[in-house]
């Protein structure tokens, strides 16, 4: 996986006996590769935008069926022929390319240090130049032995090429010296430039054809600056590679401004007038829009967040069940309790209560002594008890 690049790289060295021309043509190998990737990828994002309007009224009309919605969702897509990964399958592609290069990269001015060292130390033996075991030099990773890069890096101690040693980093040329870390430094500084140079060229195209908030395109325009200013502790032979990758990405990016959006009838400005499109469809039906996350939002609430006067304070406070305080404002017969005896271990209710008020003992005790009595004078047939 490494082997190749590399092997392409010592070949255009072979070629120009000049590392930072090597690295250049590498540079714009790998350009040529993904550049089409790239082209695909923006591509198949416009041609979703422009599905825009027709995709929110799919969403409108079927937001309380998600299964139907993906059916006619894949049939959108069947009809127009779009793919709806085709915008990002080719981005992720590109992410080996870039660690493939780190390591490549790095590999030119590779030093073993720690468990690596005793396999090293007997690779300089065996060559004969075990004087050299105590300082040893490069022995670069991923090329062929034979080969002219391989053999120009063997046992050295810095890789020269425009006055500046591509094996150190903007942050150890400092603290070696600031009068020679200040080119070095300046090197990060022109990789910054051109970073914000691309995202600038990519801002104004989102202007054109706006997919993304104000301060999103904020945050893109200037994170790679900010991805720059770790450079100072990358080699700076992955600097010089950088610079030279940014200059083509460049180019490129002014081919799709060109080929996207120099025209009114280009794909890009269909795209433009179709996410406007989508946008008045999502005035008019504001309950459906807000893209997938709100229509998630709103299967999880079910399919009571959708019926008419949800979240309307007016109807759901009509239908709230009557409180305490209003059943008891309801007129109706006052309920009397049957018992005369206060229970026992329970407090007496206070005689503001409502109700009859419960008497006490020996009014308890007189009136069931008079019920007895009552009970026995009406008795028929009763005899009369002698005192």
């Amino acid at each position: 996986m490494f082997e190749i690049p590399a092997a392409l790289l010592s070949w255009f060295y072979g070629l120009t006996n000049s590392y930072t021309i090597a690295i250049a043509m590498i540079a714009a190998v790998v350009m040529a590769i993904t550049t089409p990737l790239t082209l695909k990828s923006t591509k198949g994002m416009l041609e979703m935008q422009k599905l825009a309007p027709e995709m929110r009224k799919l969403q409108n009309e079927y937001r309380n069926d998600r299964t139907k919605l993906n059916e006619e969702m894949m049939k959108l897509y069947q009809e127009h022929k779009v793919n709806p990964m085709a915008s990002c399958l080719p981005l992720l592609a590109q992410a080996p390319v870039f660690y493939i290069m780190f390591r490549v990269m790095r590999g030119m001015a590779y030093r073993p240090v720690g468990a690596a060292r005793p396999v090293s130390d007997a690779v300089w033996t065996a060559f004969g130049r075990a004087d050299e075991v105590a300082d040893p030099g490069f022995i670069p990773r991923y090329l062929a032995i034979d080969s002219a890069l391989y053999k120009s890096l063997f046992g050295e101690q810095s890789i020269m090429s425009l006055g500046l040693d591509l094996s150190k980093s903007a942050a150890q040329a400092v603290g070696d010296g600031f009068g020679t870390g200040i080119w070095y430094v300046l090197l990060v500084v022109l990789l910054g430039a051109l970073y914000f140079a691309q995202q600038r060229m990519v801002a104004a195209r989102a202007s054109i054809s706006p997919t993304m908030s104000a301060g999103q395109q904020k945050l893109m325009q200037y994170l790679p600056v900010f991805f720059a200013i770790f450079q100072i502790f990358f080699l700076a032979a992955l600097v010089v590679y950088y610079v030279f990758q940014t200059i083509f990405r460049i180019m490129q990016q002014a081919y799709i401004t060109r080929a996207f959006y120099g025209h009114d009838e280009s794909l890009g400005r269909q795209a433009q007038r179709a996410g406007e499109s989508a946008r008045e469809e999502a005035k008019k039906n504001p309950d459906g829009g807000g893209g997938f996350f709100a229509q998630a939002k709103r299967d999880l609430a079910g399919p009571a967040a959708d019926t008419k006067g949800a979240g309307n304070p007016k109807n759901s406070s009509a239908k709230k069940p009557p409180t305490k305080d209003a059943t008891a404002a309801k007129p109706g017969p006052t309920p009397t309790s049957k018992r005369v005896t206060p229970p026992k271990n329970r407090p007496t209710p206070s005689s503001g209560a409502k109700g009859r008020p419960t008497p006490t003992r020996q009014e308890a005790q007189a009136n069931k002594t008079k019920s007895k009595k009552s009970s026995k004078s009406t008795r028929p047939n009763s005899p009369k008890k002698s005192s």
